[in-house]
């Protein structure tokens, strides 16, 4: 990491000759074809889109457990949802991330209980403020689970089967002298198929709340990240907890992908100067993506120390382990450096002049535009991942090397 700082001016910042590869140029010709107040109505509507994600299903089936689990706390962590063996939900109870507060995971009173019956259930919930639903059974799915499948696919809603606590039927079966991992799992999924046949042909993943990782998880992710609005999708990956390093490289494909929207989206401010404007907003733009990685990646104090309480060590330890730029997060003075860095220095300066340029400069300006920010943000991705394997593994999540 030291190693990258003490050689910003190398050729790897050369930004005027080989930052595009064949591919990127392609994406920049069909960028450009675009309305350039597109790109900004785009951008601007992924920093205020909202997520709401319901559990429900069976009393006792792990509902609470998993609502803590995909906002990554422990069910004793402040603003968990309380969990028990009994029904403990007797309202539908509304549950923000702990950093992405335009994410919201909704804890639903189990269906079939006296005062929700299967009927009314969706109405009562008021379902139409969900964006979709999860399913939840520790056992086999019931009448109850499959009728109320049913009557959201009717109103055209997305939902997903999950069957809970996979490791303790599998530290109950693990006694056998016969026991197979594999072949128990698939025997429950195929179970639970079964079971589920009259709502037609459904995915069904094998999850444990206690450790994500390990069983049907990233399948899940991954069924989400194909069927969610991109909006939405963006939403959810952003907020997902950062505990191993498949969680990591998803939400760096993702902001990969982002960055050229973002590159496009400053440099249609480019086609259209306003003296002093243009290098202000390439500023804001890039410290605001910067800014939703940190975030993301599970870096600011709040999560760290949420992470140190799950494998029970000092927060502050965890924090040591950060030695890039943003150690201390996304300031003006980091922002700064990356601008500042000779190369980039010059790229601005040859875009300050294109900008001079009144008829022909606007779109060279705007092609400029879009490979500095494309070269920062992937510079800044790249030292806040590194940050964040060093997390990961002084919390033992990873393996050291």
């Amino acid at each position: 990491m030291s190693g990258d700082l003490d050689n910003v001016a190398e050729p790897d910042c050369d930004i005027g000759t080989d930052i595009y590869n064949e591919g990127d140029k392609a994406d920049i010709a069909k960028g450009f074809s675009r309305p350039p107040q597109e790109f900004q109505e785009d951008i601007k509507s992924l920093d205020h889109v909202t997520l709401n994600i319901a559990v429900t299903g069976s009393t006792g089936a792990g509902k609470s457990t998993f609502v803590n689990a995909i906002r990554g706390l422990g069910n004793d962590d402040e603003g968990a949802a309380d969990t028990g063996v009994t029904e403990t939900t007797r309202i539908p109870t509304a549950y923000p991330h702990p950093t992405m507060p335009n994410v919201t995971v909704w804890d639903l009173p189990g269906i079939g209980t006296p005062k929700f019956n299967a009927k009314t259930y969706l109405s009562d919930m008021h379902f139409e403020r969900f964006d979709f639903f999860i399913i939840i059974t520790s056992e086999r799915f019931k009448e109850n689970d499959i009728n109320l499948a049913k009557a959201i696919r009717k109103k055209k809603k997305l939902f997903y089967f999950i069957r809970s606590k996979i490791d303790n039927d599998i530290n109950a079966e693990s006694k056998r002298r016969d026991f197979n991992e594999e072949e128990l799992l698939s025997r429950i999924r195929e179970d639970c198929k079964k079971n589920l046949k009259s709502v037609g042909n459904p995915q069904v993943f094998l999850i444990s709340s206690f450790n994500f990782e390990d069983y049907d998880w990233n399948r899940l992710m991954d069924t989400l990240e194909r069927e969610l609005p991109d909006n939405k999708k963006h939403a959810l990956i952003l907020s997902l907890p950062v505990y191993s390093m498949e969680a990591l490289q998803r939400k760096k494909r993702h902001f990969q992908r982002m960055i050229w929207l973002t590159a496009f989206g400053s440099a249609a401010v480019a086609l259209f100067p306003i003296p002093g404007l243009t290098v202000a907003c390439d500023y804001g733009v890039v410290t605001a993506f910067l800014r939703n990685i940190f975030r993301s990646f599970g870096l600011e104090d709040t999560a760290l120390q949420i992470l140190a309480k799950r494998v029970k060590m000092n927060w502050q330890d965890l924090k040591t382990e950060m030695t890039s730029r943003f150690k201390d997060g996304v300031t003006t003075k980091v922002v700064n450096s990356f601008f500042k860095t000779p190369s980039v220095a010059f790229i601005m300066t040859l875009k300050a002049l294109l900008n001079t340029v009144i008829i022909a400069g606007h779109l060279p300006a705007g092609a400029v535009t879009v490979g500095i920010i494309h070269h920062l943000l992937n510079k800044g991705l790249r030292e806040m991942e590194n940050d964040t394997i060093s997390v990961l593994k002084k919390a033992r999540l990873l393996q050291q090397e």
